[in-house]
């Protein structure tokens, strides 16, 4: 398969990474109806919650691992991306057009949900995490300072590598490996979302920041640097650690004839 479409198909699959992982958390996660029309003066608070929106996550990556996993490896995340190459499973000269086809996808499918979610009167990108933002600080859901921030999106990212190396590795059960990839950014953001709304993905953070304004956007950059750092720690220690060496045969010493 060529770069062009491997590159189309990881725009494809980072889409519907933020179209349906942020998409779930913008529209789905807290979701009120009010009853008050039919004379019951309440409401009903219905909604997704947390776990909905980690398994909506983990639910993009695993389909479209098996959507397109054997066109361009489904990466969907720059930061997977670096790991792969650090691990000597993708190479360098790729690199930069794959992030750009994830960074647009991310950005067309935050476009995408920011249109659908304009739709409703009471939408306002005030707040803390609109648009299912990444942040720290007083963007953290959780009020958790820069570095636990960094260090939360190093170690989970490190995690993700790691499950994806395993996963993928030439030993392991392959036909698999999308659930484990899958199930595993799930766990991620059970773990993460209250202390950065959960990024491991620089592509996923810059799409909806984008919309989302000046002080968001001024964050981004923790979240492109902490995963690139946590995916080339995993990279290089799967690869120095856990790969398979190879043994090469001695040369042969051509007998006089």
């Amino acid at each position: 398969m060529n770069l062009t479409k491997r590159c189309v198909a990881e725009f494809i699959g980072t889409f519907w990474l933020v179209l349906g992982g942020c998409g779930s958390a913008v529209l789905a996660a807290a979701y009120t109806t009010d009853s008050s029309t039919i004379g019951v003066n309440t409401s009903f608070p219905l909604g997704i919650g947390f776990v909905g929106v980690s398994l909506a996550f983990g639910l993009t990556v695993l389909t479209m691992a098996y959507a397109i996993g054997h066109i361009s490896g489904c990466h969907l995340n720059p930061a997977v991306s670096f790991g792969l190459w650090a691990g000597k499973r993708f190479p360098g000269s790729e690199l930069l057009p794959y992030i750009i086809a994830q960074v647009l996808g991310a950005i067309v499918g935050a476009g995408v949900v920011y249109l659908i979610a304009s739709g409703n009167s009471n939408f306002t990108l005030a707040g803390s995490n609109p648009l299912a933002t990444n942040g720290y600080g007083v963007h953290s859901p959780g009020g958790y300072n820069l570095p636990a921030a960094f260090i939360t999106e190093v170690v989970m990212t490190f995690m993700f590598l790691m499950i994806i190396l395993g996963a993928t590795d030439n030993r392991a059960p392959k036909a698999l490996a999308p659930i484990a990839i899958g199930f595993g950014l799930t766990l991620i953001h059970l773990i993460s979302i209250p202390v950065t709304n959960t990024s491991v993905n620089p592509a996923r953070s810059l799409g909806p920041a984008i919309f989302a304004g000046r002080a968001l956007f001024g964050q981004v950059w923790l979240f492109w640097l902490a995963p690139i750092v946590g995916a080339l720690l995993a990279g290089w220690l799967y690869l120095t650690i856990f790969s398979e060496s190879v043994v090469e045969e001695p040369p042969r010493v051509r007998e006089p004839v």
